[in-house]
């Protein structure tokens, strides 16, 4: 792209020349003083700004965090002698600028031959957001040159993450080599379980000094070996409920399920334990249990593609996998929509998994102020939702309403020590 001549460029040449020719037409000088001002007009154009300003605009970060705020850098290379800079930027999806709408701005360079603007953005929603298409108009010779240059659209990989989940480190079923969950088995560990009598190849370091001088007979503490956990999460995205509207406004249900989805990845991944996703949306699609950081990459791009699809007919399918970890910990996250996800908790429940169902709804949901007919059909379908999840709860499966940290403790406490009473190893 190159200068181009605006219409007051237009003005200060040709009319000029018009006026200096009707003059001379008409034999009067004196209009020559029409056209000197204009003239003069046009003597910005001795300081021309360099052939093709290039600008660009940058977003040092790519991926950020719900409720995060960010920035894109204009930058314009060649820029002296420009005077002024407008800048417009689309925002269409949910990187926006603090204020909710879309980048406009004018500003004025320094006439330095580079300059840099920067411009607040606010990640409001996970998912892949636009920013972008744009346009940059500059001026210089005092708005008698323009030049118009498009900028291209970039992307931003938001993550359902707005903040640390914490909470108990108790699992049913740890098990592995490795890990921070405590197991019934004695063995080199981090948690003290009782006292034992020395024995060949225990570890000096571990002897307990107050038994030892007070039985006259060597003693040692007895810890419980650290293992690791399968965790299974299974994102049901069939149907949603309520309006997406960014961390700090309105959200759906499956705006809440995803968010409760990547915070339990997180930090059972953080912990060294297997972790696996199995997202409902369309068709579903099967993520395969592994740790490490490598699997958090997996999980995020698994969930950061989830939305509810919009199919008609009958409930879409929510076929579990077959080759579940019989001691794994399962996970399913749901807005509690249809029927079948209360099938398949129940189907898991009998097959002797370890089953949470985290309910993902939120209290407002459903419109209230519509056809008269509204608020009563939503009652009806609230009552049989409620009378459903009272049928898993007498199944032993607990429904727990997710509420940020520490929304499964008490339930992951029980669950534990169920299994130990039942002789179960981990």
């Amino acid at each position: 792209m190159s200068w181009q001549p605006t219409a007051a460029l237009m003005r200060v040449t040709v009319l000029p020349a018009a006026i200096a020719l009707l003059a001379v037409l008409a034999r009067r000088p004196e209009i020559l003083l029409l056209a000197a001002p204009l003239a003069l007009s046009a003597v910005p154009l001795a300081r021309r700004p360099a052939p093709q300003p290039l600008a660009e605009l940058v977003l040092p970060e790519r991926t950020v965090n719900e409720d995060a705020q960010t920035r894109a850098v204009l930058t314009i290379a060649g820029a002296a002698g420009v005077q002024t800079v407008v800048h417009t930027l689309a925002t269409p999806d949910w990187v926006r600028p603090p204020d909710g709408s879309r980048v406009e701005v004018v500003l004025r360079p320094d006439g330095s031959d580079r300059v840099a603007f920067r411009l607040s953005l606010s990640a409001r929603r996970w998912g892949y957001s636009a920013v972008g298409p744009g346009t940059v108009t500059l001026s210089a010779c005092a708005g008698l040159l323009r030049l118009d240059q498009d900028i291209a659209e970039s992307r931003v990989r938001v993550l359902p993450i707005s903040a640390r989940y914490s909470g108990t480190q108790v699992l049913p079923h740890a098990r592995g080599a490795v890990g921070l969950h405590r197991s019934t088995r004695t063995g080199d560990g981090s948690e003290l379980i009782g006292i034992r009598r020395f024995a060949p190849g225990d570890r000096i370091r571990r002897i307990n000094w107050r038994t030892s001088l007070r039985s006259n007979e060597l003693h040692v503490n007895a810890t419980a070996t650290d293992r690791d956990a399968v965790v299974q999460i299974l994102l049901d995205a069939r149907y949603d409920a309520g309006v997406s509207g960014g961390v700090g406004g309105q959200a759906s249900g499956i705006d809440r399920a995803v968010r409760a989805s990547a915070a339990m990845a997180a930090f059972y991944l953080g912990l060294g334990d297997r972790v696996g996703l199995v997202t409902y949306a369309g068709q579903a699609r099967v993520l395969s249990a592994r740790a490490g950081r490598g699997q958090w990459e997996r999980v995020i791009a698994g969930l950061l593609e989830t939305s509810a699809p919009r199919l008609p007919g009958a409930e879409p399918a929510m076929n579990i996998p077959p080759n579940l970890d019989p001691r794994a910990l399962i996970l399913l996250v749901s807005p509690l929509v249809g029927r079948l996800v209360f099938t398949q908790a129940a189907a898991l429940a009998r097959g002797g998994h370890s089953v949470v169902v985290v309910d993902t709804l939120p209290d407002e949901a459903l419109p209230t102020n519509a056809e008269p007919w509204t608020a009563p059909v939503n009652e009806l379908w609230r009552l049989e939702r409620a009378i459903r999840i009272r049928q898993l709860t007498e199944l032993g499966l607990p429904v727990v309403p997710w509420q940020g940290n520490g929304s499964l403790d008490a339930v992951l406490r029980d669950l534990a020590r169920a299994a130990t009473r039942a002789g179960v190893r981990r």
